[in-house]
């Protein structure tokens, strides 16, 4: 039976094993294998191929039998998935998949396909600053994190080279600079609320939303096979022509070229496997979603990218006698201060001027004002702050009141209407202990996995921030010179933005925090956690370009510690 034992870790071991394909997951995955490392992936969901994979990338809409609305009979079994459109049906997620129980309203969106949700996010990229890793420190909330900007820096540059960024260079040290591509254009709309903030604001800034799409092609990308972003903004069908980045069009086929990658589909991680005599993980344990059937693969290290949510969930759900209350759990903070970002703001006008023009092609991304509040000092009742998205444009107004010619006529020859501008705030929650997730003691999902209770809710801190964003998008409007006002708070639930971080920390004490500065669990040397559930806090920024570099980070201390015998 040991010879047996022996052959089947042989047989199912490798270097290293990353749970999760997603941006993290890829990013990963490309290190180790860059490294040298033999690395599997696993994915809970379907294979996705680049380009075979996107049945909807580029289609018109009158190719679509009823123009993107999916009829009831398939919307059996979806229930309230985001992705009930034609166009995006190839993304849902079916309601047997992954029950959770909500003990308090939470929206958790899940991408459950080779890429996950690199294949269905939003694509901007904004740099932390130090403003944002000596929040916590500076503001007494949370704790400190264990690394600073310049430990992130070059790992930053190194993402950005590699995926392809779209922005421009604003000089701003609340938002550092990114290497970066040229820029999408603005709409005249944006470029005169940009002028007026100028004016009126001068600690306030109005620049072009960086993202991830390539504008100016280098080698590096022409060698993932990528081309020019062609601003189709179909982005989340799946990109043909890999203008934006996402594993599948660019990490993950870079890691299989190297001869070191092994992807597994249809792999529903159930827990990491630890040994108290060896003081380490030795492997995963996860169930085949075709067979059902549980399957143990081994490695040297493992790292969980499973996107945060369910990284919470794989370590609550890796108990042993050493760790009754999950994996590295020593300090009982393992699902606690989960956060997100607060996106329950939103406000619109209608500008009367620049009738003379109209927009001419689409544009993938969107303006942006970096946060504002409480830069240099504490001026507000509210703690941290928030920063705006800002998207304006010029509709078409479609009358079909009359009949015949002039029907017609109106139809393909619409009269433009007014310009409008929106907005919606993208806040910082700060994290609580009571904001949490646990595992179900009795109920689990059709995998025999403990379902996953999702306990968090927004604090006064949260509703003084929307509040203030109500005004203060108010007063900036007026001052544009924009009519017809509207600022509210739409009270959306968490999760609604998608930025789920926390659960699994970093910091410098075993005692409040899981993860040290290289995020290693404290207990565990040989995990590391570096999706969205390692973050200390969650800052304004779109967070995905700071979970890559500190994937890119983490993988090569790892693989270095793996070379000198250290894991």
């Amino acid at each position: 039976m040991a010879n047996l034992a022996i052959d089947s870790i042989k047989k199912r071991g490798y270097d290293a094993i990353v749970i999760g394909s997603g941006a993290s997951g890829g990013w990963a995955a490309k290190e180790l294998c860059d490294q040298g490392l033999k690395t599997l992936v696993l994915e809970r969901g379907r294979n996705v191929e680049h380009i075979k994979d996107y049945p909807t990338a580029s289609k018109p809409p009158w190719e679509f039998e009823f123009r993107g609305t999916v009829p009831l009979a398939k919307r059996v079994g979806l229930g309230g998935s985001r992705f009930l459109n034609e166009a995006t049906l190839h993304w849902r997620l079916e309601e047997d998949e992954q029950p959770f129980i909500q003990e308090k309203p939470f929206r958790w969106y899940r991408g459950y396909h080779m890429g996950g949700k690199s294949l269905l996010w939003a694509r901007q990229t904004q740099r932390w600053s130090d403003l944002d890793f000596e929040g916590p420190l500076r503001d007494g909330f949370a704790v400190d994190w264990p690394i600073r900007y310049q430990d992130l820096e070059p790992w930053y540059a190194h993402v950005e080279r590699f995926a392809g960024i779209a922005g421009a260079k604003d000089g701003l040290p609340e938002l550092p600079d990114s290497i970066v591509q040229p820029a999408f254009d603005i709409s005249c709309v944006e470029r005169h609320f940009q002028q007026k903030i100028k004016e009126h604001y001068p600690d306030r800034h109005l620049i072009q939303a960086r993202c991830a799409h390539i504008t100016d092609p280098q080698p590096v990308h022409l060698e993932q096979g990528r081309a020019k972003c062609v601003n189709q903004t179909m982005c989340n069908r799946g990109c043909n022509y890999g203008g934006y980045f996402s594993s599948n069009a660019s990490t993950l086929p870079w890691a299989m070229k190297t001869g070191n990658l092994t992807i597994r589909p249809h792999s529903v991680v159930h827990s990491i496997i630890y040994k108290k005599g060896k003081k380490k993980a030795v492997g995963v344990r996860i169930i085949d979603a075709l067979t059902n059937k549980m399957i143990k693969y081994y490695a040297k290290v493992i790292f969980v990218n499973a996107s945060t949510l369910n990284s919470n969930a794989i370590l609550l759900n890796s108990t042993s006698s050493r760790f009754p209350e999950g994996l590295g759990n020593d300090s009982g903070l393992l699902g606690k201060y989960i956060s997100w970002h607060n996106y329950r703001g939103k406000a619109s006008a209608t500008f009367e001027g620049l009738l003379d023009k109209k927009t001419s092609g689409r544009n993938p991304s969107h303006s942006y004002i970096p946060r504002f509040r409480n830069l240099n000092r504490q001026e507000t009742d509210f703690l941290r702050g928030y920063a705006i998205g800002i998207g304006g444009g010029r509709g078409r107004d479609l009358d079909t009141s009359m009949i015949g010619p002039d029907l017609t006529n109106n139809l393909l020859n619409p009269p433009y209407g007014a310009w409008r501008i929106s907005s919606w705030m993208m806040g910082e929650v700060v994290p609580i202990k009571e904001n949490h997730v646990r595992l179900s003691a009795d109920q689990k999902d059709k995998y025999g996995i403990p379902q996953l209770i999702l306990s968090c809710d927004w604090t006064e801190n949260d509703d003084q921030m929307v509040a203030d964003y109500i005004e203060q998008s108010r007063e900036m409007f007026e001052k544009a010179g924009f009519v017809d006002i509207e600022a509210r708070d739409t009270h959306s639930p968490p999760g609604s933005d998608i930025h789920e971080m926390g659960g699994i920390r970093m910091g410098h004490d075993p005692e409040t925090s899981l993860l040290n500065r290289h995020n290693q669990l404290h207990a565990c040397k040989n995990v590391f956690v570096t999706d969205g559930a390692c973050m200390t806090s969650t800052g304004t920024q779109n967070p995905t370009l700071t979970f890559m570099a500190i994937t890119a980070r983490a993988a090569n201390y790892a693989a270095e510690q793996l070379k000198r015998g250290e894991l």
